[in-house]
């Protein structure tokens, strides 16, 4: 893939009160049908685009790839250069699916793998298509691989870092002889080193899949499933209790624990939710549909719940309690911790709506949540409407009702342009990351950070912010207001300086490896005369 570099500061073409700034963009441009799955920040506000792609122009030249797909990695910095690019290629075709930022820094990928053993893959196939993990820092250097899977097709979707560091990898499994239906959704838990700890099988009879995975306060992991199956009755069926392993199943060191669905669809396609504890057991399961087919596609985090975003094409029925306008509607429902409806709202920008990101705002004690971001795009169908094929934002209060839309064209507009993924910044900027295509099959990725007035001035305002504190061997130090350059300088208590360099960065990692325990003062001075000054705790 080539890369296009287009410049700052330009005026987006919206729908709302007040403009929008293109901070910058960055354009990835490819002559095959690229896949981009989505966009991950970094504890630094650097960001990691991953998809997949082929290397065509490798090819020619004799290299190593193979014909087929292949992992593809860009790192951009808080200003969207690239800091770096990665392929990671099996032998045959390779997708990538889901990444997570990893308390150090680096990453854990997770993709679905046709390949067997060699090139970059260490592992052999286990049987069909497999789950693919690759552990890497932060400068996309190989930590560890792992191929999860068995005899049956696995595909991976999503992969989050739980609190005791290691890993929730979720994915779905076709036609195993341990799952429930054509297509059931598979559960690993693995420690911070790839070491696998629990397997779980989650399914009714008809297919199952998950679409979004996101870490909960406990330690534990929220899952949002596309369902196109019934409950399973365990009672006088033959099959396995709720939680346990099948008796027919050999014992290993991590046997497969089955869990089949115990709620009803109401329509042809469902919002199945399920709340798993930090041992990857089933805490609660709930169903939200209508008698049409109504698919979720992502979860957040709120101060006292979660926050469920997907898109319908029910009229009031089952229970789901709002109607459509036209077409496919979004529909987002809100929930308690203990899986409670708290309330349910549908929005419409007219044809097929399709929501692809979703951030929270909150209070600065985290105890409120003073909004709701959405992304997403309309997909045409039939009539084309103005904005239709282009990335959009909506902005909710905490009770769900609309405060504004808008439309983000950035730089350029192709004929189809198409969000992938949104990401809300601590400063209050936004990331979106989607492809954008001239012609189907040629699809470039697009990355956009874009400044918003509106949604900064919800923001919680600072000067200066260290973290961790206390702090072991690396803190992030993050300036507040705007500025070019800066002089970040660490003191100790007597006033001896430690530590001076410059940075043109709102978010910058120091090394506080060699102090001793104890409290030290960090000073900021910018090119504009402002200064700022915090306490670091080295412990």
């Amino acid at each position: 893939m080539k890369k296009i570099y287009l410049s700052a500061c330009t005026v987006c073409t919206i729908l709302g009160l007040s403009a929008q700034e293109v901070l910058w963009q960055k354009d990835i441009q490819s002559s095959t049908q690229d896949f981009l799955s989505q966009v991950t920040t970094t504890i630094d506000q650097q960001y990691l685009i991953t998809g997949s792609s082929i290397q065509s122009d490798k090819l020619q030249q004799g290299n190593k790839q193979n014909n087929g797909y292949d992992f593809h990695l860009i790192k951009l910095n808080q200003q969207g250069e690239q800091a770096w690019e990665k392929y990671f290629s099996g032998n045959n075709h390779d997708y990538l699916s889901g990444a997570v930022t990893t308390q150090d820094g680096g990453f854990l990928v997770a993709g679905t793998s046709y390949s067997g053993k060699g090139l970059d893959k260490k592992d052999d196939s286990k049987g069909g298509s497999d789950i693919w993990l690759i552990r890497i820092n932060e400068f996309g250097d190989e930590l560890w691989q792992k191929t999860l899977g068995t005899s049956a097709d696995e595909e991976a979707r999503a992969v989050i870092q739980s609190t005791d560091l290691g890993f929730f990898v979720a994915g779905n499994v076709q036609n195993s002889s341990k799952g429930y239906g054509s297509k059931d959704v598979w559960i690993t838990r693995l420690d911070k080193d790839g070491k696998e700890l629990s397997q779980l099988i989650l399914g009714g009879k008809g297919l199952d899949e998950v679409e979004k995975m996101i870490p909960t306060k406990d330690g534990g992991a929220l899952l949002g499933i596309y369902s196109r199956s019934s409950e399973v009755r365990v009672s006088g069926s033959g099959d396995s209790p709720r939680g346990t392993s099948s008796p027919s199943e050999p014992r290993t060191a991590n046997p497969v624990s089955r869990t089949g669905k115990s709620t009803e669809n109401f329509g042809e396609g469902d919002y199945w939710i399920i709340k798993l504890d930090k041992t990857g057991k089933v805490e609660w399961e709930k169903n939200f549909g209508g008698k049409g087919d109504d698919h979720v596609r992502t979860l957040a985090l709120t101060a006292n719940g979660y926050i469920i975003g997907g898109e319908s094409r029910s009229e009031r029925s089952g229970n789901k309690t709002v109607g459509i306008e036209e077409g496919t509607d979004l529909w987002l429902i809100a929930l308690n911790e203990r899986g409670d409806e708290q309330w349910q709202k549908s929005y419409n920008f007219k044809n097929r709506d399709i929501l692809m990101g979703m951030s929270v705002i909150s209070s600065a004690d985290s105890k409120s949540s003073k909004g709701i971001l959405l992304g997403g795009y309309t997909q045409a169908e039939g009539r084309i409407e103005k904005d239709d094929e282009t990335f959009w934002l909506l902005y909710i209060d905490q009770l769900g009702n609309e405060i504004w839309r808008k439309h983000v064209t950035g730089e350029s507009r192709q004929r189809e342009e198409r969000l992938s993924d949104l990401k809300l910044n601590r400063d209050g900027s936004i990331i979106l990351a989607g492809t954008s295509a001239k012609e189907l099959g040629k699809e470039n990725w697009k990355i956009v950070k874009l400044g918003d007035k509106q949604v900064n001035d919800l923001i919680e305002k600072y000067d200066i912010k260290i973290y961790p504190n206390p702090v072991s061997d690396y803190a992030y130090v993050e300036i507040g207001f705007d500025f070019k350059e800066a002089d970040i300088m660490l003191y100790d208590m007597s006033g001896r300086q430690l530590q001076n360099f410059k940075t043109k960065n709102r978010v910058t990692k120091i090394n506080t490896q060699a102090l001793v325990q104890g409290a030290y003062l960090v000073t900021i001075k910018t090119d504009n005369n402002k200064t700022a000054n915090a306490k670091l705790i080295k412990k």
